[in-house]
């Protein structure tokens, strides 16, 4: 079985067949189950919305789309995008298990901030299915976490407890679910910062941990970003250890990405539905993943010249 970083080299890998503006299905979409999150990360565009949204994904919606989807030939749901999907734990259950249990979907995955995930939750993902579940761990100790989340210092600690659990729970069940973390690498000293709190509290309660980049989130977050002193990575290059050219952007080509109100969009960080390239409660999948607005955009991708278009204002092309 493929490693994760080894799945995600292989979504943010374009390969020829999909160097194209009219493309297959994606082998990789990512659903938003919950817009919501408990976080107000500094780096985060989720920050940008002046309004967070109170409608978590209609199942009726999720099971239609995804059945499409599976049909078209996609292999990998994700079941987030840009919230935290533990907010509504019962519809995040009934996904997963919709996913693996009903239309046979070969990997499911999930990446959580971990204060949510409390015991009976994480289990009742391994139990519907999950195939990965990947901590995302972003600060060194809790006087960190409160100043880049924006939350309280006691979820920093919840998080860690619920890290742990989610390891004991594995271990003592025998499920199979793939447990991973991964960590922003701020700067030099962030990193160094990080490698005691990863050793004692994350490392040994995951199969693998590695280190992602300071995204721009689409350029709408990089004030904050620059308050806080951080330098964030030109768009979304991937893992610090397989970075990828930001043009064309993989984003746009190998996964697909729809919110919980149904909007496609082209970008992993579209908060304000700036990307949004179709509305999956008019349109099958297929359509709107090869919509007109969306065929353009791959165009201009692959000409490497996004002027003009919605992704001009990205930081990797400033």
């Amino acid at each position: 079985m493929a490693t994760i970083t080894e799945r995600i080299d292989n979504i943010t890998r374009i390969p020829p067949a999909y160097l194209k503006a009219v493309l297959p299905a994606p082998k990789s979409v990512k659903i938003e189950v919950s817009p919501r999150c408990n976080y107000r990360c500094g780096f985060c565009a989720l920050r940008t919305r002046e309004v967070q949204p109170k409608w978590d994904m209609d199942f009726a919606l999720f099971k239609r789309i995804t059945r499409e989807m599976r049909e078209a030939g996609v292999e990998e749901i994700g079941v987030f995008y840009l919230g935290e999907s533990f907010m509504n734990p019962r519809l995040l259950i009934d996904c997963i298990a919709y996913l693996k249990q009903e239309i046979g979907m070969p990997y499911v995955f999930l990446t959580s901030n971990a204060s949510m995930s409390f015991p009976e939750a994480a289990e009742a993902c391994m139990k519907a299915g999950l195939d990965s579940l990947k901590w995302s761990v972003n600060a060194s100790d809790d006087a960190q976490f409160e100043r880049i989340m924006g939350v309280s210092r006691r979820l920093f600690h919840r998080a860690l407890d619920n890290i742990k659990a989610a390891w004991e729970i594995r271990r003592e069940k025998g499920y199979r679910t793939g447990l991973y973390a991964s960590s922003i690498r701020y700067d030099g000293a962030q990193q160094e910062m990080m490698e005691a709190l990863l050793k004692e509290r994350v490392r040994p309660y995951v199969d693998q941990h590695y280190w992602l980049p300071l995204y721009s989130m689409g350029a709408f977050a990089t004030q904050r970003e620059q308050e806080l002193g951080y330098r964030p990575t030109a768009g979304n290059q991937g893992r610090l250890d397989a970075l990828r050219s930001p043009l064309p952007c993989w984003s746009a080509f190998t996964e697909g990405h729809v919110t919980a109100d149904g909007k496609l969009s082209a970008c992993c960080f579209d908060a304000n539905a700036n990307w949004t390239m179709g509305d999956l409660t008019r349109q099958s999948f297929m359509q709107a993943w090869n919509a007109e607005k969306f065929v353009k955009l791959r165009e201009a991708h692959l000409k490497k010249d996004v002027s003009g278009t919605v992704c001009e204002k990205c930081i990797a092309y400033g």
